[in-house]
């Protein structure tokens, strides 16, 4: 009789869903899977195959040895290593501006009126990430693409995980491992591997098994090419784009961080593009007045002798 199918239909619903709870859900991987590590690497990078750079607004927090910033930070992060941060306290005042071209770091820390610089290396950079991450690292992961350890392709196995990603581990030179998780683009799930697009969603870079930093990577959204930067007075000529048009993924959501620590820094996208026009001087800045420099280096690197009025001197010691 239906008066008695229907609960008898309801308590075995409840039986399946209890059940699926008690056994933990899983999730199947796509019909083509990714024969190696390797081809997973080059459908990551394959999406990323029109960026040249990235250049956003976003809301930052950053914890520091001082304690917690909190503020907005107008960021360029162009191939290869080149980064500029300009943070911005939630009442509006400057905090700091970062530039670093691949050779030479500088950071104008205007609460301490101190004029930073030094060679644009990892250990530099930290001062502001908090996070050990090489300056080309941090480039590829502000646009949600994975940094790639040196690595033999029989040194890096795939596997997928019921959890529904597909899990990279690299074994490198020097004991270091890193282990890259990467998830399908849900509307090419049924596609061949070759033509899947992936989305990285977690890093994490470790040598003689201690944790040098993580990456958690979310909020994946399509991007377009900023427009061209154009004098509205017609007296310098419009500057284009630095790359070709693109409709790549950009992570909103990007936290670097330390396992061993609490040192992290958060960065959410509320505006980006893609491939930014270039200005000269972008990844260099002069010494504000007022401000006291310091060389930094942490390889004990002896700072140049010659210190020019207008900018600090090249960390180059050929330049010396």
């Amino acid at each position: 009789m239906p008066l008695e199918r229907r609960p008898t239909f309801g308590r075995a619903v409840a039986a399946l869903i209890a059940g699926a709870a008690l056994a933990g859900c899983t999730s199947a991987p796509p019909r083509s899977q990714f024969p190696d590590a390797d081809a997973a690497l080059d459908r990551l990078h394959a999406g990323f195959a029109c960026v040249v750079g990235v250049q956003g607004t976003s809301k930052v927090d950053l914890v520091t040895q001082r304690g917690r910033v909190k503020g907005e930070v107008l960021l360029f992060a162009v191939n290869p290593a080149s980064v500029r941060f300009d943070v911005v306290s939630p009442f509006g005042a400057m905090i700091y501006t970062l530039t670093a071209d691949g050779k030479d770091y500088k950071l104008a820390d205007l609460e301490q009126k101190t004029f930073f610089y030094g060679p644009a290396d990892t250990c530099n950079l930290q001062r502001f990430t908090q996070v050990p991450v090489p300056p080309h690292a941090l480039v590829s992961l502000l646009r949600g693409e994975a940094p790639v350890l040196t690595h033999n392709k029989e040194d890096a196995s795939l596997s997928w995980e019921s959890d529904g990603y597909y899990k990279l581990v690299i074994q490198s030179k020097h004991q270091a491992t890193e282990e890259i998780h990467l998830t399908v683009v849900p509307e090419d799930f049924d596609k061949e591997w070759s033509q899947q697009r992936v989305r990285l969603t977690y890093l994490k870079v470790s040598q003689a098994g201690v944790g040098l930093y993580e990456a958690r990577i979310k909020d994946h959204e399509k991007t377009v090419t900023a427009n061209p930067r154009v004098d509205e007075e017609g007296l310098e000529p419009d500057v284009p784009p630095s790359g070709p048009a693109c409709s790549a993924e950009l992570p909103r959501t990007i936290r670097l961080l330390v396992p061993e620590t609490e040192d992290d820094v958060i960065f959410e996208y509320k505006d980006a593009k893609w491939n930014p026009p270039l200005i000269d001087g972008t990844f260099t800045q002069p010494i504000p007045g007022g401000m006291r420099r310091q060389y930094t280096s942490c390889d004990g690197e002896i700072p140049p002798k010659v210190d020019a009025p207008d900018s600090p001197p090249s960390s180059d010691p050929a330049a010396d």
